[in-house]
């Protein structure tokens, strides 16, 4: 039986993958019953990022195409990103021929406002936001120094708004950027961070998919 899909897109600033973002979750979401993917786009002194909303559109298209014998349902195929990698997995999903049907967003860059800390030339994905936007589960802290909610969570979630795009929004109390699951297991990668509280967003994203399928 086709199992439902999710493309996961880690972060790292466009320099790096970070493993927290990556595998890590790949294989806590497999044991919930997805098809999980982890796409690695161009970084380092190859970083682009048009080349890596390439990376996306291909992986997309390739899942799509080869789906039965990946044993995934294509109508069940969503996004998942962290930090940079949840700019390119919101833009991903703004694509006119975007192939998923649902997107999560954890502590995401929406505003090219780092673009020069990170050494890459961005976009304002807001701007990109239509009634035809998947919906969406976004995460972060109020505690995020990088990417802090005024400046990026908000300004995409009243994008989502204008366009009556449906969403969830948990922004916790406690936390900070790039703390991936929050718990041990990507904690162990990730010097140690772990919030308990923050940990809550998985089980939260799960209930939601849920919903949507109705």
């Amino acid at each position: 039986m086709p199992l439902p899909g999710v493309m996961i897109v880690p972060g790292g600033s466009y320099n790096q993958i970070m493993e927290r973002d990556s595998e890590r979750v790949a294989i806590t979401l497999a044991a919930h019953a997805f098809q999980v993917f982890v796409v690695r786009y161009p970084v380092v002194e190859h970083k682009d990022y048009q080349a890596a909303k390439r990376a996306l559109a291909q992986a997309g298209d390739y899942l799509t195409t080869h789906a039965a014998e990946l044993g995934l349902d294509p109508e069940r195929l969503g996004i998942l990103g962290f930090s940079a990698g949840g700019q390119l997995a919101a833009a991903y999903s703004n694509q006119p021929d975007t192939k998923v049907k649902f997107a999560g967003l954890g502590y995401p860059v929406i505003r090219p406002l780092i673009d020069q800390r990170m050494g890459v030339t961005t976009e304002d994905v807001t701007k990109l936001v239509t009634p035809q936007t998947p919906p969406t589960f976004i995460w972060g802290s109020i505690k995020d120094d990088l990417t802090p909610y005024l400046d990026h969570i908000a300004p995409y979630v009243q994008a989502l708004a204008a366009n009556q795009v449906p969403f969830e929004l948990h922004d916790f109390s406690t936390g900070g950027h790039g703390l991936a699951l929050a718990n041990y297991y990507t904690g162990i990668v990730n010097g140690d961070r772990t919030d308990d509280h923050m940990a809550r967003w998985l089980p939260l994203f799960l209930e939601w998919l849920q919903q949507l399928a109705g």
